[in-house]
């Protein structure tokens, strides 16, 4: 079983919180369908917002809990907008794996039972023994696809009628994260077995399929995703692979920053290190297939130089 970071875990209970003050006020029977007949979808971040859209079309209205760029979306606080677009939701797709708890936690609170994808579920993936599942599956790009699929399939079982506008939306987002496959392909071709930095597993997967080695100590990395202490240690040794030539990127989460994350950053730019930027939801005015090209771009730019 997957054990949630102390992130995840503060904010389920910030999310019960809030779900204990306002289920009075939010247990209205579902209308899974608006005014205008589209499907209610909410997602936990606008990644998966974005994914619901491209397969649901003019089909569905999309509300996407987490949707501020600039913002942490483990730092989120549940809201009784969000507990009233829950309660009429007809399906909801979140990530699961411990990243978006507050998503169950305020789904008990009211008197609905929407379909759900979980893209960790889906993902199939696991935790080897002895250490925590990278539940950042949405930097997997096999991963999204099933996910495409699966939110196909619930749309078709919530409205069979256009069951085959589903089904062609998702082939057809399909072969464009199938361009992204081939350009993963492409980064693995020419720099497989270079050595990366990262603050946080963030992308992780994305580096994994492209071939690269992430070189970063496991105790830095883990703590500052569950923002505890990073060990003295850990934090030189994660400085010294910008000293040393050890990796030839430093793959910075923009949204999580701190003293130690700032630390890393200041190194790789004085050792002359390229830093590749990620961010953990859609950038504004983006959707998933522009925003991840737009990432292996960066980063086939920042391996090269």
């Amino acid at each position: 079983m997957t054990k949630p970071n102390a992130r995840s875990a503060s904010l389920a209970v910030t999310a019960a919180l809030a779900a204990l003050a306002l289920a009075g006020c939010s247990s209205a029977a579902s209308t899974p369908q608006s005014s205008d007949g589209a499907v209610r979808v909410v997602a936990s971040t606008n990644v998966y917002g974005d994914i619901a859209e491209q397969v649901g079309g003019d089909l569905v209205q999309v509300t996407s809990i987490v949707d501020d760029p600039s913002a942490d979306p483990h730092s989120y606080e549940a809201s009784a907008q969000t507990q009233l677009a829950l309660s009429k939701a007809a399906l909801v797709v979140e990530n699961g794996g411990g990243y978006d708890d507050f998503v169950d936690t305020m789904l008990d609170a009211v008197d609905n039972d929407p379909a759900v994808v979980n893209a960790v579920d889906v993902s199939g993936k696991a935790a080897a023994a002895g250490d925590e599942l990278n539940e950042h599956v949405w930097y997997d790009f096999p991963t999204v696809t099933k996910v495409a699929d699966a939110i196909a399939t619930s749309l078709s079982a919530i409205d069979a009628e256009n069951a085959a506008t589903y089904d062609a939306n998702a082939r057809a987002f399909a072969d464009q994260v199938d361009g992204l496959v081939a350009a993963t392909g492409e980064v693995e071709a020419d720099h497989a077995g270079a050595g990366v930095a990262i603050t946080e597993p963030v992308p992780l997967y994305l580096l994994e399929n492209a071939g690269l080695v992430n070189k970063t100590p496991a105790e830095f990395s883990e703590a500052i995703e569950d923002e505890t202490d990073v060990p003295p240690a850990a934090l030189r040794d994660t400085l010294d692979l910008f000293t040393s030539g050890a990796v030839s990127a430093l793959v910075y989460n923009e949204q999580t920053t701190g003293p130690q994350t700032a630390a890393v950053l200041a190194a790789a730019k004085d050792a002359g290190v390229p830093v590749v930027p990620v961010t953990e939801t859609l950038p504004e005015g983006t959707d998933y297939v522009s925003w991840m090209t737009a990432n292996l771009a960066a980063l086939r730019t920042a391996l090269a130089s």
